[in-house]
């Protein structure tokens, strides 16, 4: 058996925390600059144009998608769709999502529901040799979204309640394919089940207080086939992995006007509390049964100032993290100091420590019956990793560091009936990984961290091309007279 190495550095590369659209609550983990797109982006927003400023900030479209308390400041009726299609440069990948929402208040009961559907197209990362090439049902696929949240005031306790749920129903998520370079063929079939409870505490003088409580679960399956090229045994091969993470979280946030006219300041803290039972034997790594844990905390605060004519905001958010993962025997083992490593002794263990920051800062100008955003967020990752590896009885230390840059700009179009909204937003300062392949004569491309004589880290066999990622949303608003 080859002895583990440093390439277990990239094991949380794709752990899906990321989800655009519920950002604050998920802390998410990348340990190199995966370039993933928007898949996620499937609600509304009024705030995405102006950098994703959201601490001080209330934002009546997505607010109660992410803690549903918030739906109490709902009024009436209002069906939204929000179409959305990002693609990322170099013909990487690109996804096309058509989502509708409803919400609605009457009384003391407020709440809403989403269906998104979306095409999602892979980059062409298949190796030279592939007998029948990839079909269209290999290249694109469908994924299902499905949302909903329902709530009570409590006017005499000043308090909303909510609860709120979201699910994915999932063929595919975006980057997966990069880590399995030389497949023939990637069926991915899965899901995602978030659920949410939330409680909000709203003062006459303005001040506002919330708790949520969250579970969410990714849960897939990759169904990998390789092609064998070779005199002996030619032919397909498949490889099943599983991808299953658990989050429990707590999310609080404090919202309050300050004395001058117009100004407000906030106040957030997350912690998250994730179990990986199950991290995929990605080729890109080739670690085979990979369980872990992590601990995370975003603390941030955000001030913003609304005039007559313009609005602007600014959050700062830091975010420590600690991950602790390693890799278990199957076999029985004799290490470098001829010391015995039974099955399901530990062969290698890997400490994360990341320090984090999210900068975001955005304006807004509008009148009666048009506005205009511009806004920017500054994403910086920046880890230390201490690996010891049992079998070679050695200790290794790495950092990382890398930022990522959004721009978003936006144009609002209000009529008495309706309500246009359009986004755009590009990131920088991400890439599409990969991994370097030599020629195996008589046996085809062989993938080189498999060989045993490279070694995969952020910093040397494993390449990182920029890829820029372009998203534009179009969002319309009605309402609906009850």
């Amino acid at each position: 058996m080859k002895p583990l190495t440093i390439r277990h550095a990239l094991q949380i590369i794709l752990i899906l925390g990321s989800v655009t659209s519920l950002q604050a609550q998920l802390i998410s983990l990348k340990t190199i600059p995966v370039a993933t797109g928007d898949q996620f982006l499937i609600f509304p927003s009024q705030n995405v144009g102006m950098g994703g400023v959201s601490v001080s900030l209330a934002d009546t479209l997505l607010d109660p998608w992410i803690v549903p308390s918030r739906g109490s400041a709902i009024t009436g009726m209002h069906l939204s769709s929000a179409p959305v299609y990002y693609r990322i440069a170099n013909g990487d990948g690109d996804a096309r999502s058509m989502p509708f929402s409803l919400q609605w208040s009457e009384n003391k009961w407020f709440g809403g529901a989403s269906l998104a559907i979306q095409a999602l197209a892979s980059d062409d990362n298949s190796t030279l040799f592939v007998p029948g090439g990839r079909t269209l049902s290999g290249n694109i696929s469908e994924n299902r979204y499905f949302a909903g949240f329902i709530g009570r005031r409590l006017p005499f306790l000043n308090r909303n309640i909510a609860v709120g749920a979201y699910w994915a129903d999932l063929m595919a998520l975006d980057g997966v394919d990069l880590l399995y370079s030389n497949s023939q063929k990637i069926e991915q079939e899965g899901d995602i089940l978030d659920l949410r409870l939330s409680l909000s505490h709203e003062r006459q003088d303005g001040v506002r207080k919330e708790i949520l409580l969250l579970r969410n679960e990714i849960d897939m399956l990759h169904e990998v086939t390789y092609w064998d090229w070779g005199w002996e045994r030619p032919g397909e091969r498949v490889e099943r992995n599983l991808d299953h993470t658990i989050t429990l979280g707590l999310h609080s946030t404090y919202r309050a006007p300050l004395k001058e006219a117009g100004w407000h300041y906030g106040a957030v803290f997350t912690a998250n509390r994730k179990s990986h039972p199950k991290i995929p034997n990605y080729e890109i790594m080739n670690i085979p049964r990979d369980p872990g844990n992590t601990t995370g905390f975003n603390i941030g605060g955000g001030i913003s100032k609304s005039g007559e004519f313009t609005t602007f905001g600014i959050d700062f958010i830091y975010e420590p993290i600690w991950s602790n993962t390693w890799a278990e025997a199957d076999t029985y083992i004799v290490n470098m100091q001829d010391q015995l490593i039974r099955p399901g002794d530990k062969t290698v263990e890997n400490d994360f420590e990341f320090s984090n920051w999210i900068m975001r800062t955005g304006l807004r100008w509008e009148n009666t019956d048009k506005a205009f955003q511009l806004g920017i967020q500054m994403r910086t990752i920046h880890y230390w990793l201490d690996q010891t590896d049992y079998i070679t009885v050695t200790d290794r230390i790495q950092e990382e560091y890398w930022a990522e840059w959004t721009t978003s700009w936006g144009v609002v179009l209000k009529y008495p009936e309706f309500v246009i909204r359009y986004t755009g937003r590009t990131t920088m300062g991400t890439g599409r990984p990969g991994v370097e392949t030599r020629w195996i004569w008589f046996g085809g491309f062989e993938d080189a961290n498999t060989s045993g004589d490279f070694i995969i880290a952020p910093s040397d066999d494993l390449t990182l091309r920029e890829a820029r990622v372009m998203t534009h949303q179009l969002s319309i608003s009605l309402p609906i007279g009850l």
